[in-house]
């Protein structure tokens, strides 16, 4: 069986974000810190619909994020388990924190889009 410790996972900080990658049998796992506000509405776009096709599994062991879909927004805040649908364009509230579940393969498409996104919105 695939296993971590989330302590022994090396983090990188993209400045507004701190993320820990470990790659699980076909599954990313992500140990998410949010450090600033976070809208991924600018990041998705160029995705079916400008919203992530990828699904997401896990916890929000602090903070709050909302996830807007098509036609509701859910709320999930510490201590809330989750399953985001594809689908789903979440803001991110400072100081939340989440371990986050994805399926590798799906999940590098929506990594190359916001990467893509990234790039374009730097100045130059």
């Amino acid at each position: 069986m695939p296993a971590t410790a989330p302590d022994s996972v090396e983090r990188v900080d993209y400045g507004p974000i701190e993320v820990g990658t470990v790659e699980l049998d076909g599954y990313t796992s992500d140990f998410l810190h949010i450090k600033q506000p976070i809208d991924m509405h600018l990041m998705l776009q160029g995705l079916p619909d400008d919203r992530c096709p990828c699904p997401h599994w896990g916890i929000v062991t602090e903070g709050r994020m909302t996830v807007t879909y098509a036609d509701h927004e859910e709320v999930v805040s510490a201590g809330d388990v989750f399953y985001m649908a594809p689908g789903h364009v979440p803001e991110y509230q400072p100081g939340t924190r989440i371990i986050q579940f994805s399926p590798t393969d799906q999940l590098q498409v929506v990594t190359e889009a916001i990467m893509h996104n990234q790039q374009h919105l730097q100045p130059s």
